[in-house]
Parts: structure tokens; C-alpha cells; sequence
């Protein structure tokens, strides 16, 4: 059994940053892949960022140079440090595991509100 807690969401202004914590917790893999995808009211989720056990990194085009992603592997925490803020990153943010063999697991979420 798995469990992710995401926090670090709020609201920020445009131009403004957040940092996004999520911890897993339970049967954790030494290989597995973690990511961040968010989700806007009436639109699909998507994925944001990705990170491999080994560090290597995936972007949507959307965040590429704004958003980064890392990972602490000896705490199972994954973060996403977003800069330079937009109100069209408002969304529900949620963090995801994939290991072998296994389901994806999920976050419950954390709200990500950009206004002025």
C-alpha cells in the first residue's frame, strides 16, 4: 500500500511562485517514476512534469523554463518549484507514482489559485 500527501498549493499573484511538496509513504520501489499533472475545471488532466529514480526530467511545453521538478530519493518526496506564475496554471495539482507492475497511485490534490 502507497500513500502520497501533497502540499505547498495556495494562492499566489501572476509572476508569483509556489513550491509543491509530495511525500510517499508505504511499499516504495527503488525504481519508479514520480510526477506532477493538474487538472482545470472542465478540462482533462495533464501531465505537468515527470522525474525517473535516476533524475532524469520531462516538461510540458506549457512549464519548460517557468517550472522544475526534483526529488529527495531518500525521503520518497517529490517537489515542483513554480516560478513566474500564470492564471492559466490555476488547477488542481496531483502528484503520481508509477512503479513496475503496479497501478499508478495519486495524491488527493492541492489547489493552485494564480490571481491578481
Amino acid at each position: 500500500q502507497v500513500q502520497l500527501v501533497e502540499s505547498g498549493g495556495g494562492l499566489v499573484q501572476p509572476g508569483g511562485s509556489l513550491r509543491l511538496s509530495c511525500a510517499a509513504s508505504g511499499s516504495i520501489f527503488s525504481i519508479n517514476v514520480m510526477g506532477w499533472y493538474r487538472q482545470a475545471p472542465g478540462k482533462p488532466r495533464e501531465s505537468v512534469a515527470t522525474i525517473t529514480n535516476g533524475g532524469s526530467t520531462n516538461y510540458a511545453d506549457s512549464v519548460k523554463g517557468r517550472f522544475t521538478i526534483s526529488r529527495d530519493n531518500a525521503k520518497n518526496t517529490v517537489y515542483l518549484q513554480m516560478n513566474r506564475l500564470k492564471p492559466e496554471d490555476t488547477a488542481v495539482y496531483y502528484c503520481k507514482l508509477l512503479q513496475v507492475g503496479q497501478l499508478p497511485y495519486w495524491g488527493q490534490g492541492t489547489q493552485v489559485t494564480v490571481s491578481s
